[in-house]
């Protein structure tokens, strides 16, 4: 049987996270395996812990929680051959989503565990980020969004109400009063865009925000990153153009635009709109810009 570091987000799912954290401990345990359990008060210490973890020797880190727990998991394994298993515990839980991965079943999470550690993982891009004039860097999974979808991320974390999806629809109420488009320079590896816009989306991922399919086409494991941006909306184009972007119909509208790179230079222009809000990636706070995005294919295996 394998040694196996689990890290739980308590607070996941409104409180969920805890009573299915226990559950995956219990499970992993009755079946064999040697568990240690790396959570912590913050998310600061138990990365901490997985990493030190990680270096005395694991078979694989198991992360339960959402979207952050993913983004906790990939900052500890990315670049590495240990394996990292996901069990969805959260509101939105978009990355295991995207990998096919089970959701509310820990029996079945546990089974996808297993089977990749007999089988062995399936490998999927990463993508690291950060200041271009620094070499310190964040690796993450899905979306790295810097736009007002940014900004209703940012609120929306504020937000213990509704669950899921929802709080992020709440969070676009709250933030469209204040909008107005922002100012970009983005340049790729065969394309600059320069223009006032509303969204500058960088997805690994197809989908972010609790279900929103801001990026249908992209895969994990093609080495391409889908960049999807959008012109200068105003407020009423903005809640038009809204709901549609749960089937992704957003990407038919004439002003927006999707590009494909392995590398994406980010830097706010305020001479062609505002100052961009700070980035979030996996629904983490990264910073402001100007980043630097760069995808690395089959950086993480994961168990699935």
């Amino acid at each position: 049987m394998s040694h196996l570091g689990v890290v739980i987000n308590p607070t996941a799912g409104r409180g969920r996270g805890s009573r299915v954290g226990a559950d995956v401990l219990s499970a992993l345990r009755r079946r064999g395996h040697t568990v240690g359990d790396l959570s912590a008060s913050t998310l600061a210490v138990a990365t901490a812990r997985a990493r030190q973890a990680a270096v005395a020797g694991l078979d694989a880190i198991v992360v339960v929680g959402g979207d952050g727990m993913s983004h906790l998991g990939v900052n500890v394994v990315a670049d590495t051959d240990l394996p990292l298993g996901i069990v969805a515990a959260g509101s939105g839980n978009d990355v295991s989503r995207a990998l096919g991965l089970p959701q509310g079943d820990v029996g079945a999470s546990v089974r996808a565990i297993e089977h990749g550690l007999t089988h062995g993982p399936r490998r999927i891009d990463a993508v690291s980020a950060g200041p271009p004039d620094y070499s310190a860097r964040e690796w993450f999974l899905g979306v790295l969004s810097c736009g007002f979808d940014a900004a209703v991320n940012a609120r929306a974390n504020t937000m213990t109400w509704p669950r899921g999806g929802g709080r992020y629809v709440r969070a676009i109420g709250a933030e469209l009063g204040r909008f107005a488009p922002y100012g970009y320079k983005l340049t790729l590896d065969d394309a600059v865009w320069e223009s006032a816009g509303t969204v500058v989306a960088i997805a690994n991922s197809p989908v972010f925000g609790g279900g929103i399919k801001i990026a249908p086409d992209a895969a994990m494991d093609d080495g391409l990153l889908d960049v999807v941006v959008a012109g200068p909306f105003t407020k009423l184009g903005v809640v038009k153009i809204f709901p549609g972007m749960y089937a992704g119909r957003h990407l038919r509208h004439p002003a927006v635009q999707v590009f494909r790179s392995r590398t994406v230079l980010i830097e706010p222009d305020i001479r062609l709109g505002g100052m961009p809000p700070a980035a979030f990636a996996d629904g983490e706070r990264l910073g402001p810009l100007p980043l630097n995005a760069k995808i690395h294919p089959g950086a993480l295996a994961v168990l699935a």
